[in-house]
């Protein structure tokens, strides 16, 4: 089953569409043949945008589990070897937080459909039986619908094409980086005895660290009108995770850190 034909994600492709080919009429006094191109990129800043009350649900998740680590691991070191107490004081804890083990995944999870539909406008070639005509366009002569396997493949790379590339795998693999060195959690200390029920989600965490360094391969097999999506949402998420970082966590005042004061006299 094709899920891109799924009646609800179909209608939404629909949609995207017609707010692309828009995007692409207006633009096409200023940007000329690079018009679709440019509507790609200002389609995904503006679904994006619609989507910040997502990311601001996952920082405030994020910043109430560095809170409590230390409780966390104040518990697990207390009660590690009753693990039914521990699970009921992690419990509790969790409770007086107002939070869970999976605090910021309900938001993610509903976003999906919508940057589903939106990556599904970028790679399928029809559109409710119809040709996708966005994909037809091209940027600095390379074919929205052609990825780069597929251009290598059949001999029609030039070097604009590898720079083209070179430049979008280039962003991507950075915004990746960044994101893992600023912005990865730090690892909540495990007790000797994990309570039963009480979700262990390291591996997890480990794994999505490393997803954005596969995106950047990716970018190489599919259309260049995805491959141009999925830099720009890529670089969206560092920045927008790194501006609600600053607003939702102010530095902590110097007492608070332990920082000693320069004596004034």
């Amino acid at each position: 089953m094709n899920l891109y034909e799924f009646a609800p994600i179909r209608a939404l492709i629909s949609v995207a569409n017609s707010v692309v080919t828009t995007l692409t009429d207006l633009l096409e006094p200023i940007a000329a043949g690079s018009a679709a191109a440019l509507a790609i990129v200002v389609f995904t800043l503006l679904v994006r945008a619609v989507l910040i009350p997502v990311g601001v649900s996952q920082a405030r998740a994020e910043r109430t589990r560095r809170r409590i680590a230390p409780k966390l691991a104040e518990l697990q070191k207390r009660y590690k070897k009753q693990p039914e107490v521990l699970q009921r004081k992690m419990i509790e804890l969790y409770r007086e937080e107002k939070s869970s083990p999976f605090a910021g995944f309900g938001p993610v999870l509903l976003q999906m459909p919508v940057l589903l539909a939106v990556y599904g406008l970028f790679i399928t070639p029809t559109i409710g039986g119809e040709p996708n005509h966005l994909l037809e366009n091209e940027l600095l002569g390379n074919p929205l619908g052609t990825s780069l396997i597929s251009a290598i493949g059949a001999g029609t790379t030039s070097p604009l094409t590898w720079l083209l590339y070179a430049v979008i795998i280039v962003v991507i693999v950075a915004a990746a980086q960044t994101s893992r060195r600023l912005l990865m959690p730090p690892p909540v200390p495990a007790a000797a005895e994990r309570a039963p029920g009480v979700p262990d989600l390291s591996g997890l965490t480990r794994i999505l660290g490393f997803l954005p360094f596969l995106t950047a391969v990716f970018a190489t097999f599919v259309p260049l009108a995805a491959a141009l999506y999925l830099m720009v949402t890529t670089t969206w998420t560092l920045v927008e995770r790194v501006v609600l970082r600053r607003l939702l966590n102010p530095p902590a005042p110097a007492a608070a850190t332990g920082e000693v004061q320069p004596n004034a006299g």
